[in-house]
């Protein structure tokens, strides 16, 4: 078995007939293990904890055998460590104390210091301590817009309305602000690379929310800027509901673009063109079907995504809390075992 992981093979276009495999919310609800040790600690305060982080990072890689750990953390841990006075609500979802309203408020969005975080880079060495070296350390952050949505809107939101409104009305202001979140983002992720992390995830988790346009000139941009400061290491981009954005997301300056559940591999990589690899794409809901329609939807992703120069296996969206972790298991186990004969049969070899 060779030391290098397969997943950054397959990141720089290099993976042959492997198919390396990892899921999107992997280290969480779903893993009983998970919830015996998150219990009574709250979300933020288990993202600090380096011991906490570091067990729960590698939680699924000892149960599933995943190809990669991604870095146990949430898209506001930069934010509340940046100063920013917000709480994450068991089945709400981050609230923040005062949306912004103001400019002044834009102006005064504090600066992450690098020293503020010295928990996260311990985190990161540790699991890299532990890991083996044959499996990859992916970090993690949200993108400028998605956070922008959060502290615009409040918490959650269905319609992003006032978030539009402030990109569309007022768009110096809302480059102001998506340039302050990427500057964070941006460190977030750099701290996370020099400790150790041998790639990173960038989750623009409501993008799919804009149009095309919109997300070129006002969203993109800031997204670039994120991703330049860690152009060392392979860069994974991913969000919902963005099969009209996958060329936009891919040129935002991406090795690899996420595609979730709605667009074929072979026709998403059609969208994005050859020149990046593609992660996904079974429905996640698919986990909770009858296993041999598991195992075919999952076959048909492999088959798909041989069209693209490379593929990481991995699910459309994150892990359901319902779902079954011995059918994680088994999919990572059918990965690995017929991945690459489908991959080779799907290339022609």
């Amino acid at each position: 078995m060779t030391d290098t992981p397969s997943l950054l093979a397959a990141a720089h276009r290099r993976q042959g007939t492997a198919l390396p495999v990892w899921f999107m919310r992997q280290a969480g609800r779903s893993l009983p293990e998970y919830r015996a040790v998150r219990e009574g600690i709250a979300m933020l305060d288990s993202c600090r904890r380096p011991d906490l982080v570091t067990e729960i990072t590698l939680q699924p890689v000892r149960r599933h055998d995943v190809d990669a750990a991604i870095f146990f953390s949430d898209i506001m841990v930069p934010l509340a460590a940046a100063g920013v006075d917000l709480e994450i609500k068991s089945g709400v979802g981050p609230v923040i104390t005062e949306p912004i309203r103001t400019a002044r408020q834009i102006h005064e969005l504090p600066e992450l210091d690098p020293a503020a975080i010295p928990d996260i880079a311990e985190a990161i060495r540790a699991i890299r301590a532990e890991l083996p070296a044959h499996k990859a350390l992916i970090g993690f952050a949200g993108a400028p817009f998605t956070l922008a949505s959060y502290l615009v809107e409040g918490g959650p939101s269905r319609d992003y309305a006032r978030t539009k409104a402030l990109m569309a009305g007022e768009p110096m202001l809302w480059d102001e602000l998506c340039a302050r979140l990427a500057r964070i983002s941006a460190t977030f992720l750099r701290v996370q690379v020099d400790a150790g992390a041998q790639a990173v995830q960038l989750f623009d988790s409501w993008a799919g929310s804009l149009a095309p346009y919109d997300y070129a000139t006002r969203v993109q941009p800031h997204s670039t800027a994120v991703l330049s400061r860690v152009a060392d290491v392979p860069r994974i981009h991913f969000g919902v509901g963005t099969g009209e954005l996958l060329r936009l997301m891919g040129a935002a300056g991406a090795d690899v673009v996420g595609v979730d559940w709605r667009v074929p591999l072979d026709h998403a990589t059609k969208r994005i063109g050859p020149d990046r690899a593609v992660q996904g794409n079974l429905d996640p809901a698919l986990l909770s079907a009858p296993w041999e329609v598991v195992a075919e939807r999952a076959r048909d992703v492999i088959r798909a995504g041989a069209a693209a120069p490379g593929h990481i296996f991995n699910l459309g969206h994150g892990v359901p809390a319902t779902a079954d972790p011995d059918v994680l298991t088994r999919l990572v186990a059918l990965v690995h075992e017929e991945g690459p004969a489908l991959r080779a049969e799907a290339l022609g070899h």
